[in-house]
């Protein structure tokens, strides 16, 4: 009976990732179809081609992002977004989530987003995490001043971390990118590497 159970168990954690991506992806394709044939249905009638919602979706995102990369309309954006900045609670949440995609955004590149080990003298505790703040200039009251760096050293199985502000010394650069930090991290470095 023991052998069964093992022999259930890794099947069930060889087919779980396989089926949990393979629903999310169902579930994207089935909803980014249903606003195409909700948007399209008036302009084609009938005439529908499986798949277009994907098309129009990846499409969209695209024009966004062709839209946004000029000046004139990003500042017309920035009027859209005015009811997400202002509302107390929305205010929150939204803002969290724009500065945390604003990090990763390509056009950020450069020494703020740092991947590095974090070693406090005399232990052998290595961890790692990214530079989010290259100095304490413009912090209140408070925090201790100098040579200081804020990393942030995200935690595994969770979106979350911990942000500590420490002597630069203390970091050596390791030449990963934000995203394969925050991967590894996130799955507490148990992937293997490609």
């Amino acid at each position: 009976m023991k052998r069964i159970y093992q022999y259930f168990f890794r099947g069930l954690l060889t087919a779980l990732p396989l089926g949990l991506t393979v629903y999310l992806l169902f579930t994207f394709l089935s909803w980014a179809e249903q606003i195409a044939m909700w948007w399209v249905r008036p302009i084609i009638g009938d005439f529908y081609i499986p798949g277009l919602g994907l098309v129009l979706g990846l499409g969209g995102i695209v024009l966004l992002g062709y839209l946004v990369s000029h000046k004139y309309i990003y500042k017309v954006l920035s009027l859209i977004e005015f009811p997400f900045t202002n509302l107390p609670v929305v205010k929150s949440i939204y803002s969290s989530l724009k500065s945390f995609a604003d990090y990763f955004a390509p056009h950020k590149k450069g020494s703020s987003q740092q991947a590095v080990t974090l070693k406090i003298p005399g232990h052998a505790l290595e961890m790692v995490g990214l530079i989010t703040r290259q100095n304490t200039d413009g912090l209140p009251d408070g925090f201790i001043q100098g040579d200081r760096v804020a990393v942030y050293l995200p935690m595994g199985y969770m979106i979350g971390g911990y942000t500590v502000f420490v002597p630069r010394d203390w970091l050596m650069p390791i030449d990963m990118s934000a995203e394969e930090v925050m991967r590894s991290s996130l799955f507490a470095w148990m992937l293997k590497p490609d």
